[in-house]
C-alpha cells in the first residue's frame, strides 16, 4: 500500500471517530503526490470509545509524520555484508520530498535479486590487502630476552634462517595447569627434533623473571625443572600480537603453534583456545612431513603419512597408484 493511500486511511479512521466530546489534538500529516507536510488533526475521544485506541491513531500518525520528515541518510561506503545495501543504494540520498519518490525507489528492486544478493554477500570474506595468511609468507621476525640453563639470553627468530627449522609455540602464563605439561613433553622429545635440525621455542607474556622461577621449581610441585630449550619472554605482548594469538581483553595468548622451514617461512600453524593442550606426536609427524615435502617436491602426503609410508603424487592419473594401494 502507497503512502498516499496510507495517509487517507489513518484520516477517514479518525474521521469516523469523532464524537461530540472533549477534543484531542496531535500532529500528523498530509501526503499527497506533490507534497508532505505537517498539520493538526482533531479528533474527540468519545466516552464509548477506548483512550487506548487513540493512543494507538496518535502513535500511527506521528510514526508517519517522522517518515516524512526524517532524511534519508546513506553511509558513504555501504558495507557489501549489509543485506539492506542493495536496497539503500537505490533510494535518494537528500530528504524524501514526495510519495512516488519512495514508491519509485521500492519498484526499482525485484524481492528476488534482494534474497539473492544477501545470500551472497553473506558468505563473502573482505580483508584488507595487506592482511596476508601467516602460513606461505615469512615469520616476523622478532629479538626478545629468553631464559636458559638458569641464564638470561637473547634470541632473535631470523637468526636461525638457512641454519634451522623451528617449533614456535605460544603458551598463556607461567605457573598455570596446562602449559607445563606441554612445555615439559616438548623438553623430553627434545633429542629427536634436534636430530630433525630443528630448534623449539616457547613463548608467553610473562618476564624472564618468572621464566626462571618457574624453571628453578621442581615437577612435582608444578614446576618445569630444567628445559632443553629457551623460554622467550614476549612482555611486550608484541610477538604475540604478530603472529595473530594475542587475546587483547585478557593480555595473554592462545596455544598458538608454528612450524617455520630454514627459509624462514611459516609451513604449519595451529591454534587451541586455552583449555586444550597440544600433541608433541603430531608436531613431530607434521614436521617430517614437511621435510619430507620439501625434499621431494613432486610428491605430497596424504592424511596421517608418516615416515616410511606410501606418498602420493599431485596428478589426477599418476595419484591412482596410491589409491589402488591402500
Amino acid at each position: 500500500m502507497g503512502l498516499d493511500q496510507w495517509a487517507l486511511k489513518i484520516e477517514m479512521i479518525l474521521t469516523q471517530s469523532t464524537h461530540r466530546y472533549n477534543t484531542v489534538s496531535f500532529p500528523a500529516l498530509s501526503l499527497s503526490a506533490s507534497s508532505l507536510s505537517h498539520r493538526t488533526i482533531n479528533i474527540t475521544a468519545g466516552g464509548e470509545r477506548d483512550s487506548r485506541v487513540l493512543q494507538s491513531m496518535a502513535s500511527l500518525a506521528s510514526s508517519t509524520a517522522l517518515i516524512a520528515s526524517s532524511t534519508v541518510l546513506l553511509p558513504s561506503k555501504p558495507s557489501p555484508f549489509s543485506p539492506a545495501a542493495s536496497f539503500l543504494r537505490t533510494l535518494p540520498s537528500t530528504s524524501v520530498s514526495s510519495s512516488s519518490s519512495l514508491r519509485s525507489g521500492f519498484s526499482s528492486i525485484s524481492p528476488l535479486t534482494c534474497i539473492r544478493s544477501s545470500s551472497r554477500r553473506s558468505f563473502a570474506v573482505k580483508a584488507q590487502a595487506d592482511d596476508l595468511p601467516l602460513v606461505g609468507n615469512k615469520a616476523p621476525d622478532f629479538e626478545a630476552e629468553a631464559v636458559f640453563d638458569q641464564e638470561f639470553i637473547k634470541v632473535k627468530l631470523s637468526e636461525y634462517i638457512g641454519k634451522k627449522y623451528v617449533i614456535l609455540f605460544f603458551y598463556p602464563l607461567d605457573f598455570t595447569f596446562v602449559c607445563p605439561t606441554e612445555i615439559t613433553a616438548f623438553s623430553d622429545r627434545y633429542e629427536e627434533f634436534e636430530k630433525l635440525n630443528t630448534e623449539v621455542l616457547g613463548v608467553s607474556v610473562d618476564s624472564v623473571f618468572s621464566h626462571l622461577a618457574w624453571v628453578q621449581t621442581e615437577r612435582k610441585s608444578g614446576g618445569l625443572g630444567d628445559l632443553n630449550y629457551p623460554l622467550v619472554s614476549d612482555i611486550t605482548k608484541s610477538i604475540s600480537k604478530s603472529f595473530g594469538v594475542l587475546i587483547p581483553d585478557q593480555g595473554i595468548a592462545l596455544r598458538g603453534l608454528f612450524i617455520i622451514d630454514k627459509e624462514g617461512v611459516i609451513q604449519h600453524s595451529t591454534i587451541n583456545n586455552l583449555g586444550i593442550g597440544r600433541s608433541v606426536d603430531e608436531t613431530m609427524r607434521t614436521l617430517q612431513a614437511l621435510q619430507y615435502v620439501q625434499e621431494n617436491p613432486d610428491e605430497v602426503c596424504p592424511a596421517g603419512w608418516k615416515p616410511g609410508e606410501k606418498s602420493m603424487k599431485p596428478d589426477p592419473k599418476l595419484s591412482k597408484e596410491y589409491f589402488s594401494a591402500i
